[in-house]
């Protein structure tokens, strides 16, 4: 019984001590579970951002990878649209592309990836699936430089095809849109009238398209009547273009000139 009596006292003490040692050891290990607690708090946020970081830039890639597509379907797009043209007729041509555009006032030129080596020469018609674009008036050895017809020092002969009346019409320093000057005020040209090469001067095939007239101004106290043309061309929009050797061209080089 003594022995009994002994172990209660010890076993009261001990609740005693651990009622009382308790809180402090709560106490001294609180700052580590705070701690703890922050640190693993902190390591998911760390991780949550560098994941949303690594997803963010899955997009981007995915996003730039979806506008490539894009570009490459409206490439194959304008290249189906050149290459099925109905103004594309038996004249041997080549596809060329647009490399730098001149950005001069009133100065329309462009530089394409094709030279003398593939058999460009200056005079060389250039048309889209539009219409006409211009000529060649300056040949590299793997480039050439395109005078557009709406450069201000352009000119091309052509015909109205409602009645064939044959006309000048030149460039204005404008793009997508010519001029007729001195046109008599009574010569029968309307408003909607298609425009298209008359074939004379032997630098443009007969026929393309060039523009349509858009505007007419009859001034009584004038001989002339102003005609502007706004042309088949967007001007603004070219990436693709066709290098033309015309059949029985005698500006073309002769090895050329009868296609292949």
């Amino acid at each position: 019984m003594l022995a009994d009596s002994r172990l209660n006292a010890f076993s009261d003490i001990r609740y005693l001590l651990n009622s009382f040692v308790s809180p402090i050891h709560y106490a001294a290990n609180l700052p580590r579970t705070m701690f703890n607690g922050m640190y693993e708090r902190f390591n998911s946020r760390n991780t949550l951002m560098l994941e949303n970081q690594r997803l963010k830039q899955e997009m981007f890639v995915q996003n730039s990878n979806l506008l490539l597509m894009e570009q490459l379907k409206q490439e194959n797009s304008r290249l189906r649209n050149l290459l099925g043209s109905p103004f594309i007729r038996d004249e041997k041509k080549m596809v060329t592309e647009v490399m730098a555009v001149d950005s001069a006032p009133y100065t329309h030129q462009v530089m394409i990836d094709k030279g003398s080596v593939d058999g460009v020469y200056e005079g060389q018609p250039v048309i889209s699936d539009k219409g006409i674009v211009g000529q060649i008036n300056y040949v590299g050895a793997h480039n050439s430089r395109v005078l557009l017809l709406t450069d201000a020092n352009n000119a091309i002969p052509v015909q109205a095809v409602r009645n064939d009346i044959r006309v000048i019409a030149s460039g204005k320093g404008h793009l997508d849109m010519m001029q007729l000057e001195h046109i008599p005020t009574n010569t029968d040209l309307k408003v909607g009238d298609l425009l298209v090469t008359s074939g004379l001067g032997q630098r443009y095939p007969e026929g393309y398209p060039v523009g349509y007239i858009s505007k007419i101004d009859n001034d009584n106290k004038r001989p002339f009547a102003s005609i502007d043309i706004e042309t088949t061309v967007e001007f603004d929009k070219l990436r693709y273009l066709l290098l033309v050797w015309p059949t029985g061209n005698e500006l073309a080089p002769k090895e050329m000139s009868d296609g292949e």
